[in-house]
């Protein structure tokens, strides 16, 4: 109960930040994912770099077995999208991980717009999907923030000094960041089975 309640009590005491992340990041996926149905050329390249760099090929190797696909697809989420995009940045640099995963927030959008009517259809269940993990960027974003902020002026955080507001705004970040991580593997399987065995039989009917 208590992996549950901290987050919640961090969040209920900055209310206005969390909602603030919540409208940015949604909103700026939404951007990219308009700016990519406006110039299809952007999503043939991202759908070409991710071919490139072998994301593709990955996928299809361990697209059979959807618990496989699920840890694959929550190994990327926390470690190449948490970590080296949002908390790693913000620990050597107040609010980076807040700039690097705005763009980042873009680029996935792009990258989701649909170049084929079958896409369309497998965005209906991976709306879910992406409600779910970005809301867990959301609470690492939150995190960023309250480090940033703790670390720059301490007394925000009620703090004296800033190595006292860097320390506070990092347990924050490390409680929201349990959060996060429940909600990434939650969001992993629903993505890996709806994937896996939904959408499949969405293309066929």
């Amino acid at each position: 109960m208590v992996l549950a309640r901290r987050p919640l009590q961090i969040i209920r005491a900055h209310a206005r930040p969390y909602l603030w992340a919540n409208v940015l990041l949604y909103g700026l996926v939404l951007a990219g994912f308009a700016l990519g149905l406006a110039v299809p050329e952007l999503s043939a390249e991202r759908a070409s770099t991710m071919q490139e760099d072998g994301t593709t090929d990955l996928v299809l190797r361990v697209f059979s077995h959807w618990w496989l696909f699920a840890v694959t697809i929550l190994g990327v989420n926390v470690i190449t999208v948490g970590l080296f995009s949002i908390v790693l940045p913000s620990l050597v640099l107040p609010f980076a991980g807040v700039a690097v995963f705005a763009y980042r927030a873009v680029v996935i959008g792009v990258t989701l717009a649909p170049r084929e009517p079958a896409t369309w259809i497998a965005l209906i269940p991976h709306s879910l999907t992406l409600a779910i993990e970005f809301q867990a960027y959301v609470l690492l974003v939150l995190g960023a923030y309250l480090l940033g902020r703790g670390w720059l002026t301490p007394t925000y955080l009620g703090a004296g000094t800033r190595r006292g507001g860097y320390a506070q705004g990092l347990r924050m970040l490390g409680w929201l960041g349990v959060a996060a991580l429940a909600l990434l593997a939650i969001g992993a399987v629903y993505e890996a089975v709806t994937l896996r065995y939904l959408v499949p039989v969405m293309l066929r009917g």
